[in-house]
């Protein structure tokens, strides 16, 4: 077991890199069904250092309307969390850049968790995001199976989580931490606010034992270059989805965003 996670691909990039770090987010089977792995390929040729392929969900209660018609969007489309796993079933062959898949808890539960953590072992996923998925139940019921197939799992805090919950979270995690940067649902904002700040600065003066990743809110250069000011780099969405939705050319599309956004 504990070899298996050594080997995980986000532990090694953040051996690597502790900064500037540009995981992206999409939801599988978006724009068309079978986009899933051409996004993977191009966000990696791109630069992008992580992926988090999003889990469609027919009641995504944090997300906000972009992701919202994405996910509606993908599943109308016929996409599955047995579709993701098959578009994805030969990825490693082409892309060494970590992939997360991201969700809710209810559809990892229908497939079956041991069925699922398996899956995502064959195809070569690195970690899970499950933001409704309670940290002690995690714990009690997930963890080691989680563990046995390589899984990092994924905690969020966001400005309302307390100093105690916090440093729990820290003491339980492996990976990063995804740092929820404001209480409201995911989407791209104008820019980052004086609490958002204050929020940040806080979180960085606890020093905690793994590195954030800031989400929510993040959605070109200058708010990537303010979060990767406080946080290890930061998570954008809802401004990709964007580019989704009205690409011309996927590929060239997706690789002008990315530098865009790094360069």
């Amino acid at each position: 077991m504990q070899m298996i996670l050594t080997e995980n691909r986000i532990l090694k990039l953040f051996e690597k890199k502790r900064s500037r770090i540009l995981s992206v987010y999409f939801s599988a089977g978006y724009p068309n069904l079978n986009d899933t792995a051409q996004i993977i390929r191009s966000l990696s040729d791109s630069g992008a250092d992580l992926i988090e392929v999003g889990i469609p969900f027919s009641d995504p209660v944090a997300d906000g309307p972009t992701i919202q018609e994405s996910n509606k969007i993908a599943l109308d489309n016929g996409i599955s969390v047995k579709l993701i796993f098959e578009q994805l079933a030969e990825i490693r062959e082409h892309v060494d850049t970590p992939i997360i898949l991201m969700g809710y808890i209810n559809p990892v539960i229908r497939f079956g968790v041991e069925a699922f953590c398996r899956n995502c072992r064959e195809v070569g996923i690195d970690g899970l995001i499950l933001p409704d998925l309670p940290m002690q139940e995690y714990l009690e019921n997930y963890k080691s199976s989680f563990e046995a197939h390589g899984l990092l799992n994924i905690f969020l805090i966001t400005p309302q989580t307390s100093g105690e919950r916090i440093r729990a979270i820290d003491r339980n995690s492996r990976g990063f931490i995804y740092m929820v940067s404001s209480a409201s649902t995911t989407g791209a904002k104008t820019g980052i606010s004086q609490d958002q700040v204050r929020y940040f600065e806080r979180i960085k003066e606890m020093k905690l034992d793994n590195p954030a990743l800031i989400g929510f809110g993040i959605s070109n250069k200058e708010t990537f270059n303010t979060a990767c000011r406080y946080a290890s780099g930061a998570i954008i969405g809802s401004a990709f989805i964007h580019v989704l939705k009205n690409a011309e050319n996927l590929r060239q599309d997706i690789r002008t965003f990315v530098k865009s956004v790094k360069e």
